[in-house]
């Protein structure tokens, strides 16, 4: 976790912004430095947050993309996705075991009793509507799902990148984390923002958002998954690879929308 700056040190780098165009696609991402103990966007996340602290690595200033030319498209950042944690009750403190509090009774989240909230920051965030120019992006439950076969299919990938918005360790007993990659075929685009948290002998827990784009048709697809199960229930090998880990989780929650956008 980097600290702030104070006198003699390096001032933070600077912002490395991407930008790749699919037909009427463009594609932006921004990769910049953890968000700084003081200064004007702590001051915004401060105003803005009800939550007692935030995650140890926030990166206020990064964020994903996908913007149609008529203006309307989906962005993911840190400060959307952490308006949707719970900031007034701290349901793990709730589910986790006598005998586990007690052993981490020097967690400060744990003793948090002042000021309870999810100290894991778990969110069901699936990106914020863009909406500029005349577009206007139509969100409907849909009965469509992403062909999966047609993205195993060999193609070369255009564009790729994975953008971290936020991480912490929870105070050494777990680890939370929100990232969102995407890559460009020639044919589509896919997209993947995973919120992972393992809280050690308590539970994981995976939240997946997919978005997908089959060139030449006027929709995206997005699908939404929430994925959950006890420590003790998965083998301990796969505990730190989302990947591996998300296959031994029980779901409990999907969500299946179209997202449709003018046409040009």
């Amino acid at each position: 976790m980097e600290s702030a700056p104070t006198a003699g040190k390096a001032t933070p780098k600077k912002a490395v912004h991407q930008q790749f165009q699919f037909g009427p696609w463009t594609m932006s991402t921004c990769k910049s430095h953890i968000l700084e103990s003081e200064g004007p966007q702590k001051e915004k996340f401060d105003k803005e947050m009800q939550l007692p602290q935030l995650p140890e690595m926030v990166f206020a200033e990064n964020f994903l993309r996908v913007q149609h030319e008529s203006g309307c498209g989906l962005e993911f950042n840190a400060l959307d996705a952490l308006r949707l944690v719970d900031a007034h009750s701290d349901p793990v403190k709730v589910a986790a075991s006598k005998e586990w509090q007690g052993a981490r009774s020097d967690c400060e989240h744990i003793k948090n009793v002042v000021s309870p909230f999810d100290w894991t920051y778990t969110t069901d965030y699936k990106g914020t509507i863009v909406q500029e120019k005349t577009g206007t992006l139509t969100v409907s439950p849909t009965l469509d799902r992403i062909d999966v076969e047609k993205l195993k299919k060999r193609e070369p990938i255009h564009f790729y990148e994975d953008v971290l918005l936020f991480e912490d360790e929870l105070s050494d007993n777990g680890t939370s984390m929100l990232n969102v990659k995407v890559r460009v075929m020639p044919s589509c685009f896919f997209l993947l923002m995973r919120f992972f948290v393992r809280v050690d002998q308590v539970f994981i827990r995976v939240n997946d958002t997919r978005i997908y784009h089959e060139a030449g048709t006027n929709y995206m697809l997005r699908e939404f998954s929430s994925k959950e199960e006890k420590t003790v229930n998965i083998p301990a090998a796969v505990h730190t690879d989302p990947n591996e880990v998300s296959k031994h989780l029980k779901l409990t929650c999907e969500i299946f929308e179209k997202l449709e956008f003018p046409q040009s």
